[in-house]
């Protein structure tokens, strides 16, 4: 129901001839004021609800509550919203979002006191960053990720200001390396199989032919070594081979083959743990897929009769696996996530799959105690440990891990402090999280400015 107010307001003549406005009206205070469409009330009400859901559903949401606003009209209400008030911030948080992955990011900045943003601005490059810091030389502590860019920035606008590396990142990038490390010891990680009986069956199908991929990519790591060998460098051997630079460092990086193939030949599949009972019944005669599907789904097999039909078209073509494949190796992902589990959150049964990986494999044995180490120095704040750290792992013959080491080394300050000081990044991530529910929310259409406002301003 629409209510009308009628209000009765006194007129004024100006006697200055030479003023432009000959009358001025008298305004009720909290109520009206010049050229005023919307009561003070109505007008914070439709600006908090453009600030909650922007253009279309604010105005379907002010419709619904008997205050009609357009979209466009909500939409100007926020961006006439002034920024919140400056305060001096000694801790800074700053990560990169994109608008568009791939090809367009912006930059945002936390108060890690607050845990409030405090601004937003388009590029995610250095410069940006220290023309930022430049105009607040309060800042003392700037919590990062290892991006490059934002370490410069930090260095070029704010040189006096410690340097914190986020310690959620550093457990990311090791966990990458561990990962790569197992997957190049993927093929040792099963058990030894039992002698075959007597009794076993003659194999009915022929061994699977080798991939073209892990072909191609052991006949490149031969071409590669032998090349260096010869004093080629790594821009030399590319452009005869057609590889790009990152790709040569690839191949001579790793020490065999066997570290690049493991990855191409790993293929995980749905039917995987049930490829023995299959085996078992093809060797038996059974034939149709609809009826070895019923099988397996009554011991637990999660996928559908199309998975099932796939996989045994390698039988009916001939180039199927032998009839016993053997005990099935854990995947990269198992081992990876065993080894970054804490030893007293580990399951039981895991952590005994883990010893007897770890007894067979000296290597991963090592790799085991360099990252519960690392864990140690992180949980504990043992930064001055770092340095100690990275020379004995640099020592070691684990590849992939030796990498993450040197990286260690060209951001060193900023680990160290990252290890020791309790700053973390947590807050920074929050945020990127709740800033990309509100781009979403405005199907990407909205601007900066828009955006800005909604991240600064809605609480």
């Amino acid at each position: 129901m629409a209510v009308l107010l009628r209000v009765q307001i006194r007129r004024f003549r100006c006697d200055n001839t030479a003023c432009p406005a000959k009358t001025f009206a008298e305004q009720v205070e909290g109520l009206t004021m010049p050229h005023a469409r919307l009561t003070a009330g109505l007008k914070a009400m439709l600006t908090q609800i453009g600030l909650a859901l922007a253009g279309r559903a604010g105005s379907r949401l002010a419709s619904l509550i008997g205050s009609a606003a357009g979209r466009d009209t909500l939409l100007r209400l926020v961006k006439a919203l002034q920024d919140p008030p400056k305060t001096p911030i000694t801790v800074i948080g700053v990560d990169d979002f994109a608008f568009r992955r791939g090809r367009h990011y912006g930059t945002v900045l936390i108060d890690m006191d607050s845990h409030r943003p405090v601004d937003i601005f388009d590029g995610r490059d250095g410069d940006s960053l220290a023309e930022w810091l430049r105009q607040h030389p309060e800042v003392e502590v700037i919590c990062r990720d290892r991006a490059g860019g934002y370490g410069e920035g930090a260095r070029l606008g704010a040189p006096n200001a410690l340097q914190v590396a986020d310690r959620f990142h550093l457990w990311q990038n090791l966990g990458q390396a561990v990962e790569k490390t197992v997957t190049a010891y993927r093929a040792r990680l099963v058990a030894p199989a039992a002698p075959p009986a007597d009794d076993t069956m003659p194999a009915q199908v022929r061994p699977m032919r080798e991939l073209k991929i892990v072909t191609r990519l052991r006949e490149h790591h031969a071409i590669v070594h032998e090349l260096a060998s010869q004093g080629w460098n790594k821009s030399a051997i590319g452009r005869k081979l057609g590889l790009h630079h990152a790709t040569v460092r690839k191949y001579l990086n790793a020490t065999t083959a066997a570290e690049l193939t493991a990855v191409s030949e790993q293929r995980a599949h749905v039917v995987d743990d049930y490829v023995a009972y299959l085996h078992q019944r093809w060797n038996e005669g059974e034939r149709n897929a609809t009826q070895l599907f019923r099988e397996i789904k009554q011991q637990g097999y999660p996928g559908g009769e199309l998975a099932v039909q796939r996989y045994l078209q390698r039988f009916r073509r001939g180039r199927g696996h032998a009839p016993d494949p053997g005990p099935k190796p854990p995947s990269v992902r198992q081992v990876t996530s065993w080894i970054m589990t804490h030893p007293d959150h580990l399951d039981p049964r895991d952590a005994a799959k883990l010893r007897d990986v770890r007894s067979r494999q000296r290597d991963l044995n090592r790799l085991v105690k360099h990252v519960r180490a690392f864990a140690i120095m992180m949980t504990g704040r043992h930064g001055d440990r770092l340095e100690e750290w990275i020379t004995v792992v640099e020592h070691d013959t684990l590849t992939a891990l030796a990498g993450f080491a040197r990286g260690l080394r060209r951001d060193l300050d900023a680990v160290r402090n990252g290890l020791t000081l309790p700053h973390s990044s947590g807050p920074v991530e929050g945020n990127i999280n709740r800033l990309k529910m509100i781009k979403r929310q405005m199907f990407g259409r909205a601007g900066l400015d828009l955006l800005r406002k909604r991240v600064l301003l809605a609480h």
